[in-house]
């Protein structure tokens, strides 16, 4: 008997100890916090230099908080399964194009659907409504995947069925693979449907640098600029033709303008970023030229294209400048079918990532620039992106490495272009575009232009991290403030605490010694339960918080079973010893199997829920397995130790 109790006893300690040394960081990490936040100034410098690490150290150790607690953001993505389609597709023509169309109609009304629409089952619905005798091997051939012209129809869905689900799996990886970079604490991506992804960051408070870093599809190209002189040529006739419209002539192109503008289809800047350095290096760049505040007769002139640009004819590249809720109007006046003969028949434009400056009103202005449209090189060469400080402009940039491939391309394309402008693009905007001096051996070249070293960090995640499969959107967001965070951290204190001493109330009155034996064992449940969150580095949700005011209530069912049998075993004339070891052996079976099926229902929800049910499942397991722990082997050392001792033990 001394030995069983033996083993009791060291269980007990062990287990204490264990869920101590995992919960000290998560009080350490605390008290440091806490100590931090009452310094400012040169006390806080001080502080986290002789501190800094070792807080770092003890964070990445603590018990984490959920979104719900920790504040941050949600977002929810949806991949665009249109465009990846679009992009299988070898061939298009208007009837492709229109059944595209549909299925997105299609696929975004059925996307609040219990039972999900696919975008295939979709694309399906639309091309059978088209012409149900069509042959889709004509728009998917592809000999890799052995579709050819005689594949039937069902062999082409399968094939895009497969490709649609490979690409939200990788990404979800890429995702997974940008925020891990990214440094948040366990962030929590999960694939919800058949085209969207989930994203929970806890401790984020930059949405904008988030927003950048999820929906950017890193495809990174390099292409030639437009030769100058042509440019300029072009921009006079453009600028010339709008000039010739009568008055009423513009009125109409306004309509136009603003149908243009509603459309979704044009290209508006993605996300502020530029390339000041490259074009202030231009003795003839004149900035207070291409900044306008609006105050310009220009401005002012029924010229409907000068109400939205402000055109820079000389500098050749530059076409002009435009502020970012004017971009799409911009392009398409620029373009319109009308002017686009006017333009060499290899050009595109593309705005700069960063603002070349901001009004006196705060506005920023973007860059508008002329691209070709060959693509050059892709991302698909970079072996290795280094974030640093160039030495000699002293600005951030990103360095960049090839693979043999990239360096023998890069080599041929920077000789061929030498005192020409190229330009590096990332989703279809400028990030810079310098003039290529001499002939670049080895693989080697800079992204610069970058407003700062956070950006930079950035731009190298999503290089490193690969190109998402498909363009993404963000449909929802969510963002819970600290402040939102703090108050969920108090009131799940607060109901915890009135749920621990209510039970524990209850538990004295009624069976008085017995009672306040099962309240010190309740009290180790707490510690234990943390304990166990620490050590499997879960993350506390409010859900969890939930889960673990429930497991108060749960904790002392097994005490009240032993307790009640006790009693039993006490009226039917047995002496105290033997009544309390008949109550914990006559009780163990009924204990295990409630407890048990409650495990295993938790179980369940772990596997199959997400968020904030699986938060739910992890604390209500692990509250489980404690309060078994306390009610079956701590409660009973205790009583055992009062025996031992003569001490009197009251059942109520």
């Amino acid at each position: 008997m001394l030995k069983e109790g033996g083993f009791r006893l060291i269980a007990v300690v062990a287990f204490l100890a264990l869920s101590i040394y995992y919960l000290y960081p998560t009080f350490r990490a605390s008290a440091l916090e806490g100590e931090l936040e009452t310094l400012q100034g040169e006390e806080r410098n001080d502080f986290l230099d002789e501190n800094g690490a070792t807080l770092a150290s003890l964070q990445e150790r603590a018990l984490k908080r959920g979104l719900d607690l920790e504040g941050g953001m949600l977002v929810t993505l949806e991949v665009r399964m249109d465009q990846l389609v679009r992009e299988l597709a070898v061939d298009r023509d208007e009837t492709f194009d229109n059944a595209l169309a549909e299925a997105q109609r299609i696929s975004e009304e059925a996307s609040g659907d219990f039972l999900e629409t696919s975008f295939v089952q979709a694309l399906e619905q639309a091309f059978t409504a088209t012409d149900a005798d069509l042959r889709l091997s004509r728009y998917f051939r592809n000999e890799e995947r052995e579709i050819s012209r005689r594949s039937s129809n069902d062999e082409v869905y399968a094939y895009l069925n497969e490709e649609s689900t490979a690409a939200i799996d990788r990404a979800i990886e890429i995702v997974r693979d940008r925020v891990d970079r990214f440094g948040v604490a366990e962030p929590s991506i999960q694939k919800k449907g058949t085209r969207s992804i989930v994203v929970e960051l806890p401790g984020i408070d930059d949405a904008e640098r988030v927003r950048r870093l999820l929906r950017g599809t890193a495809r990174l190209e390099v292409r030639l600029m437009v030769d100058p002189g042509q440019m300029a040529g072009s921009m006079q006739q453009v600028l010339g033709y709008y000039e010739s419209q009568s008055t009423a002539a513009a009125a109409t192109d306004s309509d136009t303008l603003e149908t243009a503008v509603q459309d979704g289809t044009d290209q508006d800047i993605a996300a502020p970023d530029s390339a000041v350095a490259e074009a202030e290096a231009d003795s003839t760049f004149d900035l207070d030229a291409l900044i306008d505040d609006g105050s310009s007769e220009a401005q002012a002139n029924a010229n409907p294209l000068l109400q939205v640009f402000q055109p820079y004819p000389y500098q050749g590249v530059i076409l002009g400048t435009a502020f970012p809720a004017d971009t799409a109007a911009a392009r398409a006046l620029l373009f319109s079918p009308e002017t686009a003969g006017m333009w060499p028949s290899d050009v595109t434009l593309m705005w700069s990532a960063n603002p070349v400056g901001t009004t006196e009103a705060g506005r920023e202005v973007f860059q508008a620039l002329g691209v070709r449209k060959n693509v050059e090189m892709t991302g698909d060469v970079i072996t290795e992106a280094t974030a640093d400080v160039d030495q000699l402009e002293g600005g951030p940039q990103v360095s960049i490495t090839m693979n043999g491939e990239g360096s023998q391309t890069w080599a041929r394309l920077t000789g061929a272009n030498v005192n020409k402008n190229v330009a590096i693009t990332l989703d279809n905007v400028v990030y810079s575009f310098p003039v290529v001096e001499e002939k670049i051996n080895g693989g080697r070249t800079r992204i610069s232009g970058l407003e700062s070293l956070n950006e930079a960090k950035d731009l190298v995640t999503i290089l490193k991290s690969g190109a998402l499969p498909a363009p993404v959107d963000i449909v929802a967001e969510q963002t819970v403030g600290p402040s939102l965070g703090a108050e969920s951290v108090r009131a799940g204190t607060l109901s915890t605490a009135i749920g621990l001493l209510l039970v524990a109330l209850f538990m004295a009155f009624y069976y008085r010694t017995a009672g306040m034996v099962a309240d010190v064992a309740l009290l180790l449940n707490i510690v234990f339960i943390f304990g166990i969150l620490a050590g499997f580095n879960a993350t506390l949700t409010l859900p969890g918080v939930a889960g673990i005011v429930l497991t108060i209530g749960m904790a002392v069912d097994a005490n009240v079973l032993v307790f009640e049998r006790v009693r039993e075993e006490q009226n039917m004339g047995k002496t105290l010893k033997a009544a309390i070891a008949g109550g914990y052996g006559n009780a163990l079976s009924a204990i295990m199997d409630a407890n048990i099926t409650t495990f295993l229902v938790a179980a369940i929800l772990f596997s199959f829920g997400s968020g904030p049910i699986q938060g739910f499942a992890v604390t209500l397991m692990a509250g489980i397995l404690s309060s078994l722990f306390t009610a079956i082997v701590f409660a009973r050392i205790i009583m055992d130790t009062m025996l031992s001792r003569k001490m009197s033990i009251s059942f109520g």
